[in-house]
């Protein structure tokens, strides 16, 4: 019996308008073996959890840089528990200060890696706390 492959969702939520970081943690996630659906830039909270629902995702790793990460990472996982799919792993990354990272924590948000984060160490976290789908 083949193990499927962990499906992440690579997402850059808000106006940020930078994605060097969510394609360099897309590409690692990929080299991993971990099937990438990258959303690109530009994405509201609900279509990030419209485009999760749709590919059956395992993982949801946003990528912020904007300042609006207290906002948006949030607003996905309560979308996510409003729809009952919040047994998928969400994570963050990019420039957010250390003394938000315990808020975001409390929100749902899984895990926080900060720029200097080996991408192993990211890849690492998600093979250790995907949950296996029924």
């Amino acid at each position: 019996m083949t193990q499927r492959r962990i499906r992440v969702l690579v997402a850059k939520p808000g106006l940020d308008g930078h994605d060097r970081g969510a394609k360099v943690i897309a590409q690692a996630f990929r080299d991993a073996g971990f099937e990438v659906i990258y959303t690109g830039l530009r994405q509201t909270p609900e279509s990030i959890v419209a485009t999760a629902e749709q590919e059956d995702v395992d993982c949801i790793a946003m990528s912020m840089l904007s300042g609006s990460h207290l906002t948006l990472m949030p607003k996905v996982t309560r979308l996510l528990k409003e729809k009952e799919m919040d047994d998928i792993l969400v994570i963050g990354g990019g420039v957010i200060p250390g003394e938000d990272i315990p808020l975001l924590k409390e929100a749902g948000i899984a895990e926080i890696f900060t720029p200097g984060t080996p991408t192993s160490t990211c890849v690492e976290y998600v093979k250790n706390n995907v949950t296996e789908k029924a």
